[in-house]
């Protein structure tokens, strides 16, 4: 008898698994000890010597604008170059990479304001200045904790070099340490501007590697997903009349598009 055909949208691949466990409490114990170890920091990044350094200055202005909006703009311009030239990887990673960055932004932002974290640059600097719900009400001045810039920074690297490593195997140790000592120097650049302690920047890393690993993992896991279906269809077609057409399938037999004639 002739069995239906299955589900792409369904796996029996588990989207957590210990190694979550694993990377969370690593995570956690970091956090901990640079806990203990914040006002040292901010007050070390601070000297007067370091802080007079031009080449930090660049350097620090550089990763930030690249962490964030920067990560999103290459997000979406990878996905849209993707989708023009008919590069399914290069749209995938753009899309996926997006997709990460809003999962880790919209985590960091509500914890922002649950946890309500004083920033370094606060006069009088306190690290254990924390305040339920402060965030929310007390303006930006309270919204240290996580970092969004690492975690913005961390989320890309992590699923792009993810997403890599598994179609080219062999590219694992150049994407990875490329990306990840980016998103480090990213994380650095936030205490070194005085706006994020230590814990901070850790707490950050974590939550967007995770946002990273569980995407890329979930859309691996479920190929035929709605929102993969219908952004990873557009597609250029010549047009009636000539020129082009940039069409989206939304269901089988079904599309929207917008056509440009050609001059």
């Amino acid at each position: 008898p002739a069995r239906a055909q299955s589900d792409t949208t369904r796996s029996t691949v588990q989207l957590f698994t210990y190694r979550d466990a694993a990377l969370a409490s690593g995570v956690i114990l970091a956090a901990l000890f640079a806990r203990r170890l914040d006002d040292h920091y901010a007050q070390r990044l601070q000297d007067s010597s370091t802080q007079a350094n031009e080449k930090l200055h660049k350097l620090a202005n550089f990763v930030r604008t690249t962490a964030a909006p920067g990560a999103f703009i290459i997000g979406t311009t990878m996905y849209v170059t993707g989708r023009v030239a008919k590069n399914d990887h290069l749209a995938t990673l753009g899309l996926h990479g997006t997709e990460a960055l809003v999962l880790g932004e919209v985590t960091g932002d509500v914890l922002k304001g649950l946890i309500g974290r004083q920033r370094p640059y606060v006069t009088p600097q306190n690290s254990h200045s924390f305040g339920f719900l402060r965030g929310f009400a007390g303006g930006d001045q309270y919204r240290s904790f996580p970092s969004g810039h690492a975690l913005a920074a961390f989320a890309a690297a992590a699923a792009v070099s993810s997403e890599t490593s598994g179609w080219w195997p062999n590219t694992r140790w150049i994407f990875g340490p490329a990306l990840f000592g980016g998103a480090t120097l990213t994380a650095v650049s936030r205490m070194y501007d005085n706006k994020h302690w230590a814990s901070d920047v850790i707490v950050g890393a974590g939550l967007g590697t995770f946002a990273g690993l569980k995407v890329v993992r979930y859309n691996n896991a479920h190929p035929g997903s709605k929102l993969d279906k219908w952004l990873l269809s557009g597609s250029i077609v010549p047009a009636e009349g000539g020129g082009h057409t940039l069409r989206w399938s939304l269901i089988p037999g079904v599309s929207i598009g917008r056509s440009s004639k050609a001059p």
